[in-house]
């Protein structure tokens, strides 16, 4: 339904991992757990997306790979972070370019096995 690529080991230690950064960063560790799973729930929209679109697992579809990730816990957390709607356009635009770097930086490393 979501592709292989999803675990419920991955959601518990991103969830976790998570959870940890934003307390030891002073944000408590709830805010920290809802960043997470708000994301999470982004990426398996997106990934479900994919599915019902026929495309493979691992299949880029730009757009569709960063936005729902990167938006969904901005909106669930709107309140909290005290966001206006330009400030979630920028962090959305600045979500894709960092990803997009970053995915290709971790090729170039041999970390992965594919530029995206």
């Amino acid at each position: 339904m979501f592709g292989a690529a999803k675990t419920a080991r991955g959601v518990v230690a991103s969830i976790l991992c998570t959870s940890l950064a934003a307390s030891l960063l002073g944000m408590g560790w709830g805010l920290g757990a809802i960043l997470a799973a708000s994301a999470l729930m982004g990426d398996l929209f997106a990934s479900f997306s994919k599915r019902r679109l026929g495309l493979a697992v691992h299949a880029r579809a730009f757009g569709l790979d960063q936005i729902p990730e990167s938006l969904l816990p901005l909106l669930v957390l709107q309140a909290q972070l005290n966001l206006g709607a330009a400030d979630i356009f920028v962090l959305i635009a600045a979500f894709i370019v960092l990803e997009t770097l970053l995915s290709v930086l971790l090729y170039r490393l041999n970390i992965r096995d594919r530029p995206y």
